[in-house]
C-alpha cells in the first residue's frame, strides 16, 4: 500500500443526529458503537479508512449537549478540541429547513478557527427531496460551506459522494496510522464500548446513561480464547437490580449480545464475565471519570 495523502476530518453535530452510523459507514465496519438514544458517544473516537493512494481519518464527536454533570462538560469539551488542528470538519445535521442553536454553535467555533467545512445532510430517507432544498438554503445562509452532500448514513446512500468530496481536503504526506489499523481505541476500550452499547440498547430510559463500564481483565490464552472481565457502575441499587434482571436474566442477555459483538471485532472466542457494582453520582466524579477511560490525552 502506497499512501501519498491523508488527513484528519471531525465529524460532528447534535446528539443522535447520526455521527457514530456515518463513522461506521465511513470506514465500512463497527468502530463506534451506535444506538438510537442521544450521547452514546462519550468519547473522541478515531476511524481509519485506507483507500487508493489516501488515508482518512475520522474523528467521530459526542453530540453537543447542554452540560448538566462533570461528563457532560467532558463531552463537550472533546467537541470544542476536536475542531481544531484538523483539514476539514464535517457538520452533520437532520433535514430540518433551519439552523438550530448547537448547529449555531458549532458553526461559530468553525468559523473562528477557519477550518474548511462539508455540510452534510443525514436522514434524507425521510424527507422528500424538494424538501432539501429548504434545508440547504437555510445553511448556505448561515455559513459559505465547502460543499453541501446529502446522505442516508442508514443505508448508505450518498456515502461514496461524500468520500469523494472529502478526498479534495486531504494533504499530501505519509500515512498516519499504520497498515490494518481502524482504529486508535485500545481494544480494552472497544470492549467497554460494546458493553455499554448493548446496556443503552436493553434498558430503558435513564438507567443506561448513569451507566459505565470498566474492563479489569483482558488477555488472551494459548488457545487463542480472550478473557474479559468487566464491572458495570450505575448511580443507584434499585438501577442495579434492574441490569441485573429477575434470576440474572437481563445481565446475561446484555452480556452474551456483546461477547457476539466482541468476538466480531476481534475475531477470536470471549470468555466475558460481568459484574454490576453501585457508584453514586459517579458523573460528577472526575477520578472516576478517567479512571474508566474518559481522559483529555
Amino acid at each position: 500500500m502506497n499512501i501519498k495523502r491523508s488527513g484528519m476530518i471531525t465529524i460532528v453535530g447534535r446528539p443522535n443526529v447520526g455521527k457514530s452510523t456515518l463513522t461506521n459507514a465511513l470506514v465500512g465496519e463497527k468502530i463506534a458503537i451506535v444506538t438510537n438514544k442521544p450521547q452514546t458517544t462519550r468519547n473522541r473516537i478515531c476511524a481509519v479508512l485506507n483507500r487508493g493512494d489516501s488515508q482518512f481519518v475520522f474523528i467521530d464527536t459526542p453530540g453537543l449537549h447542554k452540560a448538566r454533570t462533570k461528563l457532560g462538560d467532558y463531552m463537550v469539551g472533546v467537541v470544542k478540541q476536536s475542531v481544531a488542528d484538523v483539514d476539514a470538519v464535517m457538520l452533520l445535521v437532520e433535514p430540518i429547513a433551519n439552523v438550530g442553536g448547537p448547529e449555531e454553535e458549532l458553526i461559530g467555533r468553525i468559523r473562528a478557527l477557519g477550518v474548511p467545512a462539508v455540510l452534510v445532510i443525514n436522514k434524507i430517507d425521510t424527507v422528500k427531496k424538494e424538501d432539501l432544498l429548504a434545508v440547504m438554503r437555510a445553511y448556505q445562509a448561515a455559513h459559505d460551506f465547502q460543499a453541501i452532500v446529502p446522505i442516508s448514513a442508514k443505508n448508505g446512500e450518498g456515502v461514496e459522494d461524500l468520500l469523494t468530496v472529502l478526498a479534495g481536503f486531504l494533504s499530501e504526506g505519509p500515512q498516519l496510522f499504520p497498515e490494518g489499523m481502524v482504529t486508535d481505541q485500545p481494544e480494552r476500550q472497544v470492549m467497554a464500548e460494546i458493553l455499554r452499547e448493548k446496556l443503552l440498547l436493553c434498558l430503558d430510559q435513564e438507567i443506561p446513561h448513569g451507566t459505565a463500564v470498566e474492563i479489569t481483565r483482558f488477555s488472551e490464552r494459548d488457545n487463542e480464547i480472550i478473557d474479559v472481565d468487566a464491572t458495570i457502575y450505575c448511580e443507584k441499587t434499585s438501577h442495579k437490580g434492574i441490569i441485573i434482571g429477575k434470576n440474572g436474566a437481563m445481565l446475561k442477555k446484555i452480556s452474551s449480545l456483546a461477547r457476539q459483538d466482541m468476538e466480531a471485532f476481534m475475531g477470536a472466542r470471549v470468555y466475558l464475565e460481568t459484574w454490576v457494582k453501585v457508584k453514586e453520582n459517579w458523573r460528577d466524579n472526575l477520578n472516576f471519570i478517567h479512571n474508566v477511560g474518559y481522559r483529555d490525552d
